[in-house]
Parts: structure tokens; C-alpha cells; sequence
């Protein structure tokens, strides 16, 4: 059937289901604030964010916006993608990260999850080693929620610290354009950029406005001879270029970047770009409407990896853990996937229960992991994990130790880690497979990812197993109140375990569906890929890691 074909009886299949659900919530917020706050910008004389954007990257080329659900579900509505713009994409045939402030939401304010979003982009910038580009037009911290955001080891001022690192250790390209407002500490970002170019007639940069002039000192100036782009670049030269508008402004970045040095790679061998065997509307039909139903984990990989570049590892030891060498538009990547089903093992015994990790697995995973990072192998991780065995057998053979080499393996290995959910992400085998917690590069969810300790079912048990046990031996019905607290465990369950909710808090970067899998896996590769040094947890110093480990 076709991506989204109706089923027997008429239905559409979950997965199709959450895509639509996703695209709509999607086009919303990429409206911003709205006609209103759009018409207003352009009678200032300048582009959003947006249309900024699409000026930037190259025509054609695939931009991946990260944190776009971020806040979708708080403050009424008001504050879309937390009012700002983050991603990477490639100018100029390189990969870049953006970081680009709405001025059609609260006139670009900074809210308390627009933090986190900033300094989630810049890590991506540090960990890659790629360019990072801030177009600048807000009016500085969102005051009725600056508790959230001024204060604390990862509030505002972490933003200037990244700044500071990428600026004189790191060596990472920073480049600012001052496109509207730029107020108090926020003028401090572009401050500790490379290069600064502010928009003739339409910037302002200062550590404070007119009017908080006025209050202070007394003093009546306008905004433009106190911090206009004519006074940064002719008087403080605290700014390098100043452009006649938004569009020119863009066109000189794309041109500094075009000029910057090439970046480094990693010691890898690039190969032909070739399509896969399985389109990837395909995954539509392949994945169940019931999450815990099984199906050909292999079968999905192939809408994702090249035609023909598949060598799997031990394919037939401990087949619950599908690892396998391939290749993703031509960069080769090693795959750690978890199968569905029921499987036979060559063991003795009953069989294994796919999206679970047994002893011989995560030691088979983890010997895979240690193979792939000595020969500087990117390492995709495919979730669809329950968590470890339990029980008797599984305690005997020492499934405790198994699972710690498998995830000390995962977080040691300076190799690029790319996380893609599928279904479930559940209990510490979510950990094994690359959880947010051990600094993975990118982390990417389908709609139909589930993200939690557990599932509700599970949940429910483990609360009111009791209950639910003496009503049984009773052979009574439930009481009423727990009952109905059962139904309210089960439905806040369901409602934490979307994607959509992890997305919300910035839990995955993004949620993309099957037909923009290989595109954003590609990028997220190209960029990985740039850095040819050690790499553990949000960014390695030159020369740290070795001085560790010497």
C-alpha cells in the first residue's frame, strides 16, 4: 500500500495518523506570532526569521530546524518554537548551525526554554566543529519569566560561556548579524563573536535602551545615535560591516562563509550516494498500529541506508540486537538496531522477546561499539527498546555486568552517536541505546516514538498491583476510586509517552517523519563528521582527551 493508505476497514494506520497530526502542529508554529507580528516586521523594514532563513541556505538544500515543538505546549499558545529559530543546514556547501531570534514572538524575547534551545545549537556547533551563525533581532529577557532565565549554571550566561570557549580554545567560525534589537547582556553574544554586521537603519545594539538611559542617567538620546549600526561601525567599532538591508546582510554572511577554511573530517572513506532498497514511505506500512505489536526491524533499515552496502555482524548470535555496517548517502555508519518479535536463538531454551537486551546481546553490542569507535565509524542507534531482561536466568548470567560494559562502551567511544526512536525508549535499555543523558550528536524521533520509565500498563501494575491482586483473590470488582485512578495513570501515560510531549522539553531534537529520515540523517552525518578529534560530551578541548587518557 501506499504511505498513507487506508486500511481494510477504512482507517488510517497510526503512523500516518501522527504524521498528520505533527505536519499540522508544525505549520502552525511556523507561523510565529502571526499575520499581525509578520506585517509589523515587514513595515520595519525587515524579513522574519524565517524568510531570513530561507535566504541563507542554499536553494535546494535540506535544513533540519531543531526545538521547533519546544514550548508548543505552554504559555497559552504564545510562545512558538520558544521564540527562536535553531537548526543547522549548509551555506555555501557547508554545514552551518543558526541560531535565529523570531521577532514576530514577543518581539524575539527570551523565554525560559529558549535557553536550553540556544545552548542545544551551540554544542552542536562545538561537538562538530562547524560553523555557528546568530541572527540577532530580540528585545532581550521575556521579564515576567526572567526567574527562568537569568540565573543558574545553565541560565543566560552559559550562552556567553559556550561564546567564549568556541571563540579561544575551540576555534569554532562564530559570525553575528544584528538584524533588529540587541539589548542589555544579549549584546554580549555577538560581542563574542568573530565578526559582527549590523543592518543600516533597522539595528540597534546596547546594554540598555533609550529609555532605561533616560531613567538612569537622564540623558535623551535616540536609539539609533546611541547603538545604531552607523554609530558601532564608525564611533565604538564595536561592529565590523554594516549592510543596507536584511537581504544584503545575508548575502555578505553567505560570502564569509564562503571564504572561512575548510573544515576537518574525519578519517573516514566516502562513498557513491546510493538510493535504498525500500522507499521510505514504505515504513508507513511496515510498523504496527499496535506499539507493542512486532515487525522487520531490517525491513525499516532499508528505506533508511544504501542500496547493497549491508554487512551485519553476527547476525545470527543473540538476533534481538541487530548490529550491521552500512552506509547513508555514501558515509558509512554502523547501526545498532533492536529487532520486534519473537525470535529463536541456537541456545537451548524458550525463545527471546524482541526490544529487550539479554546478557549475550549487550555483550555482543558492546564488543560492535568498541569495533566501530577504533575505526572511527559514526554509530546510529535505532530505539525500539523495552530495557534489559529480568528474572532468574537473566540474573544469573550476569545481565548487570553485561548491561554496564554495553553502556560504558556507548558513552566512551568518541565517535559520532545519532539516536533515531521508532516506538518505544524505555527503562535503562533507553539509557544503553544512546539516551539524551550520554551526549549523542543528534536525536531524532519518529511520531510514533514513545518515550518513558515504562509503559502505563506497566505503570498501573506496579501502583495498584495490590489492589488489583486482593480483588482478584476476592473476587470483587475494584473500587471505585481505584478504578478511576488507574484510568488517570494510564491516560497520563499515554499523554507523556507522545513524541510530541519529549519534543516539548526538548527531550529530541526533532520529530521527523520516514520521508525525511535519510535527509536528516545525511546532514546530521555531514556535520558529525567534521570533526576528526576526540569527541566525549558536549565538546573535548584540544588535546584534553589526550592528555586524560596519556
Amino acid at each position: 500500500m501506499g504511505k498513507k493508505a487506508a486500511k481494510a476497514e477504512g482507517s488510517k494506520s497510526r503512523m500516518s495518523r501522527l504524521a498528520e497530526e505533527l505536519g499540522e502542529l508544525e505549520a502552525k508554529l511556523q507561523q510565529g506570532g502571526g499575520p499581525k507580528y509578520v506585517d509589523k516586521q515587514h513595515s520595519e523594514g525587515k524579513l522574519t526569521a524565517r524568510e531570513r532563513l530561507d535566504l541563507l541556505f542554499d536553494k535546494g538544500s535540506y535544513f533540519q530546524e531543531v526545538g521547533l515543538l519546544v514550548a508548543y505546549d505552554r504559555y497559552d499558545g504564545n510562545a512558538p518554537a520558544a521564540g527562536v529559530i535553531t537548526g543547522y543546514g549548509v551555506v555555501e556547501g557547508r554545514e552551518v548551525v543558526v541560531v535565529a531570534n523570531d521577532g514576530t514572538v514577543k518581539a524575539g524575547s527570551w523565554w525560559p526554554e529558549t535557553i536550553p534551545k540556544i545552548l542545544r545549537a551551540q554544542e552542536m556547533a562545538m561537538r562538530c566543529r562547524i560553523p555557528i551563525i546568530y541572527l540577532v533581532d530580540s528585545s532581550g529577557i521575556n521579564l515576567p519569566y526572567q526567574g527562568g532565565v537569568f540565573p543558574g549554571q545553565y541560565g543566560a550566561s552559559r550562552i556567553f560561556y559556550y561564546n567564549s570557549l568556541m571563540r579561544r580554545y575551540l576555534r569554532v567560525p562564530q559570525v553575528s548579524a544584528v538584524m533588529g534589537n540587541c539589548i542589555a547582556g544579549g549584546a554580549y553574544l555577538p560581542a563574542l563573536s568573530d565578526v559582527i554586521f549590523m543592518v543600516k537603519g533597522t539595528s540597534f545594539m546596547g546594554l540598555g535602551g533609550p529609555n532605561l538611559v533616560k531613567g538612569a542617567t537622564g540623558q535623551t538620546v535616540d536609539g539609533e545615535t546611541l547603538g545604531g549600526a552607523d554609530t558601532h561601525t564608525k564611533i565604538s567599532a564595536v561592529a565590523h560591516y554594516e549592510p543596507e538591508n536584511d537581504e544584503a546582510c545575508i548575502e555578505s554572511i553567505r560570502r564569509y562563509v564562503a571564504d572561512l577554511p575548510p573544515g576537518g573530517r574525519m578519517p573516514i572513506t566516502l562513498a557513491e550516494p546510493r538510493p535504498p532498497v525500500r522507499a521510505p514511505e514504505e515504513a508507513y506500512d511496515l510498523l504496527p498500529d499496535d506499539h507493542r505489536g512486532g515487525y522487520d526491524m531490517r525491513a525499516v533499515l532499508e528505506t533508511i541506508v544504501d542500496e547493497g552496502e549491508w554487512t551485519e555482524f553476527q547476525p545470527e548470535h543473540a538476533s534481538e540486537m541487530i548490529c550491521v555496517d552500512a552506509r547513508i548517502s555514501g558515509i558509512p555508519v554502523g547501526i545498532l538496531a533492536n529487532d520486534r518479535g519473537i525470535m529463536r536463538d541456537h541456545r537451548p531454551g524458550p525463545p527471546r522477546f524482541g526490544g529487550i537486551i539479554y546478557t549475550e546481546s549487550a555483550e555482543k553490542c558492546a564488543y560492535y561499539i568498541e569495533t566501530c569507535d577504533r575505526h572511527r565509524r559514526p554509530l546510529l542507534y535505532v530505539q525500539d527498546v523495552s530495557g534489559f531482561m529480568v528474572g532468574t536466568d537473566a540474573e544469573h548470567s550476569g545481565i548487570i555486568r553485561a548491561g554496564a560494559r554495553m553502556v560504558e562502551a556507548m558513552s566512551v567511544a568518541t565517535a559520532p552517536k545519532i539516536v533515531l526512536t521508532l516506538n518505544h525508549a524505555s527503562g535503562a535499555g533507553y539509557y544503553a541505546m544512546a539516551g539524551q543523558g550520554f551526549d549523542p550528536d543528534f536525536i531524532f524521533s519518529w511520531p510514533t516514538g514513545r518515550m518513558g520509565v515504562m509503559e502505563g500498563e506497566s505503570a498501573v501494575q506496579a501502583v495498584h498491583g495490590r489492589a488489583i491482586n486482593e480483588a482478584e483473590q476476592a473476587g470483587r470488582e475494584l473500587d471505585e476510586e481505584t478504578q478511576k485512578a488507574m484510568e488517570k495513570t494510564l491516560a497520563d501515560y499515554e499523554h507523556q509517552l507522545d513524541a510530541r510531549f519529549a519534543a516539548a522539553r526538548g527531550l529530541v531534537d526533532a520529530v521527523i517523519t520516514p520521508e525525511r529520515t535519510r535527509d536528516a540523517l545525511t546532514l546530521a552525518l555531514r556535520a558529525a563528521i567534521q570533526n576528526p578529534g576526540p569527541h566525549i560530551g558536549p565538546f573535548a578541548l584540544p588535546g584534553s582527551l589526550e592528555s586524560f587518557l596519556a
